[in-house]
Order: structure tokens, then C-alpha cells, then sequence
């Protein structure tokens, strides 16, 4: 039986991110993963991801996300390939709501470059949106786009080429206390090992059962849409959107010429991962076109393709980054409550600083076990 210091158990983007980490460290790592890396069952897929370091969650997301940016870039330097675009972000919606309230604590706190412009002049800079005369837009340069499955891929790959092993379409069965850690059991057999890192997502409670957390697993959609005028579109921003429909989110052109767009938490439906529906029905597309025909109707053109993935999300909305209190040779690296993929290069960091020490200089405070008791 082989022994290894860690074994990732899942290789989403959190995964994928220990995995290059603890291999870069020297560690010698295991990393499992139930499908192929970059499929379309769990958070990590879909094309694109935001990165912004304007933060309305919390503004203490902004230091971690400011060392993903930088290690996003080395990244790319070791991959060879581009994986994130600064295209700017633009943030839009009523002074008051949780959206441009939030984002400005973030920015002001932190210092960050932006502006904040009216209805008015986000329209005149952007004309492809529609905005109410209450609204305004708050605009950071410095945000942009993930390339989501080439990002995991560049992870995997250079985690390998560091010297890890990795094993896919294997299902873990169990993870057991050992007398050298933990015991990794799978549908293939077993291993052991130090130390386990759970970045399973929406697998987390299959994996860890006796985890008493209200964990809930939502079925999200996004759809890619032909713009009505393309033009409009050629210089044109990620961007946030707070309106009577909810949260929206959405990208530019990224490699044809459509526009993606979703609803955040979408109908915030609960679902078995094993057995939820991936059709996109009628009602999935008016989630998000309700949006489009208000506030940016250049975009509400022909549905060129939509796809569905799941969100794991805490009660507070946080993520879980932490031993297990009574099995400390386990580290939970999930979930991320739907907006965790950008940080992934700075949770491996911390990961494995976890593993090596038990603790990390990172600012991790909001995501101990202990706060659900």
C-alpha cells in the first residue's frame, strides 16, 4: 500500500490548487478525483470566472484576493498560457443595496482604484446597459476573467510536473483514522497518508457524514447569449448587476461571440449532486433574460447555449477552511458558497501551510468549523 504525506481527495479548482501547492513544497501528494478534471458535475467549469478585488461579501476577502492575483500571474508564467483578463469590472445598482454598499466598504477600506459614476455616465461609458436613474456604477479596473477550465487544467498539470500523482474516475468510499493519519479508502482500494485535504464541494458530507454543518447543495444555471448588437460589446466589462430580478453576473466575449450571463444562487433550489436535474428548462432562461430585456437589452438576443452547476454554500455565506476539531489530520476546503473559484492559487497556499504547521499567516478567521457550534 503507498503511503503519501497528503492526498487531495477532489480536483476542483480548491483541489487542483493544494495539489500544485503541497507538490511545489515537496510534499509527496496524492490527488483523487471521482470524474475528469474540468467536468461539468460540480463549481469548476462553465468557461469563466470573476475575479475582482473589490469585495461586497466582506472586505477581508481583499488581502487573500489580492495574493491570488499575483499567483494567478505566476501561474501563468509557469504555464506558459493566459488564464486571467483584466477586462475591468463594472458594478451597478441601487447606492443602498447590498451590491454597491458592500463594494465601496471594500474599496474605501482597502484603497482600491475605482469610480463611481451615475446612471447616467455608466451608460454613456457603457452604452449596451440600461440602468433606472437611481441607480449608480462603480468601476474597478483592475477586475476581469478566469479561464476556468484551462485554470484547473494549468494547476493539475504543473502540480504534476512537481512531482504529483493523480488518479481520476476513482471514487472515494471513506476516509478512516489511522495509526500514520488517515486512511483513504476508494473504489479501488486504499491508501494512506498524514494528512487528507476534503475539497469535495458538494461531495463534502458524502465524504465527511459526521460533519454537522446545514450545508446546502443549489443547482445554478448559466446561459451564453447572441448580442442583438455586437458592437456594443467590443470594449465592454465584466460586470454585477442589483436590480428588482435579483443579482446578475455576466462576462464579454471570451473566444466566440456570445455573452454569458447568470442569476447568483439563481432559484436558490436545493439538490442531490448525485441525481439533480442539468436540462436548462424555460423558466432557468427567464431567470436570466428577465435581466437582460430590462437593463441590457443589446444582449437578450438568440440562446446560443446554457449549462448547470452547483453552488455549496455555508449559513453565513462563508467559506470552511479548517482542521477537523476531533480528526485534525483532516483539512476542509470547502465550500465556497458560490464565489470561491478566483481565490484557488491562495487557499492552496493555505492548505498546505495547514498541513505543514496547523496554522497559516493568512488571514482565515472568518472560516473555522467552530462558528456553526
Amino acid at each position: 500500500m503507498n503511503h503519501y504525506d497528503v492526498v487531495v481527495c477532489g480536483l476542483g479548482v480548491m483541489g487542483s490548487a493544494a495539489l500544485f501547492e503541497l507538490a511545489r513544497r515537496g510534499q509527496r501528494v496524492l490527488g483523487i478525483e471521482r470524474f475528469t478534471p474540468g467536468h461539468d458535475r460540480g463549481s469548476s467549469h462553465g468557461s469563466t470566472r470573476i475575479i475582482r478585488l473589490s469585495y461586497f461579501e466582506h472586505p477581508s476577502y481583499v488581502p487573500l484576493v489580492r495574493r491570488a492575483y499575483g499567483l494567478w500571474r505566476e501561474l501563468e508564467q509557469s504555464s506558459r498560457q493566459r488564464l486571467l483578463y483584466e477586462t475591468g469590472i463594472a458594478e451597478m445598482g441601487p447606492p443602498d443595496g447590498t451590491l454597491i454598499a458592500g463594494t465601496l466598504a471594500a474599496t474605501r477600506l482597502h484603497g482600491l482604484r475605482h469610480e463611481v459614476l451615475s446612471a447616467t455616465d455608466t451608460m454613456r461609458r457603457y452604452p449596451a446597459f440600461r440602468l433606472p436613474r437611481n441607480f449608480v456604477g462603480v468601476v474597478h479596473p483592475d477586475g476581469g476573467l478566469l479561464a476556468a477550465e484551462r485554470s484547473v487544467e494549468a494547476l493539475i498539470a504543473q502540480a504534476k510536473r512537481a512531482g504529483a500523482v493523480v488518479r481520476t474516475n476513482e471514487t472515494i468510499r471513506a476516509i478512516e483514522p489511522h495509526p500514520k493519519g488517515v486512511r483513504i479508502i476508494t473504489d479501488r482500494g486504499e491508501c494512506d497518508a498524514g494528512t487528507a485535504v476534503v475539497a469535495a464541494g458538494p461531495w463534502l458530507k458524502a465524504l465527511l457524514p459526521d460533519l454537522a454543518i446545514p450545508l446546502r447543495v443549489t443547482r445554478q444555471v448559466m446561459a451564453w447569449f447572441e448580442p442583438v448588437d455586437p458592437a456594443l460589446f467590443v470594449h465592454f466589462p465584466v460586470f454585477i448587476i442589483e436590480s428588482e430580478h435579483g443579482m446578475h453576473y455576466g462576462f464579454p466575449p471570451f473566444g466566440d461571440e456570445t455573452i454569458k450571463v447568470a442569476k447568483h444562487h439563481h432559484a436558490d433550489q436545493m439538490v442531490d449532486p448525485e441525481s439533480y436535474d442539468r436540462s436548462v428548462s424555460a423558466d432557468d432562461e427567464a431567470a436570466i433574460r428577465n435581466v437582460l430585456a430590462d437593463h441590457i437589452p443589446s444582449a437578450n438576443g438568440q440562446i446560443r447555449a446554457a449549462r448547470t452547476c452547483l453552488y455549496t454554500v455555508t449559513p453565513d455565506g462563508d467559506f470552511i477552511i479548517d482542521l477537523l476539531p476531533h480528526f485534525p489530520q483532516v483539512i476542509v476546503a470547502s465550500p465556497c458558497s458560490g464565489h470561491g473559484f478566483k481565490f484557488a492559487p491562495v487557499i492552496g497556499e493555505i492548505i498546505a501551510d495547514l498541513a505543514a504547521n496547523g496554522a497559516t499567516d493568512h488571514d482565515i478567521a472568518r472560516f473555522p468549523l467552530k462558528r456553526f457550534g
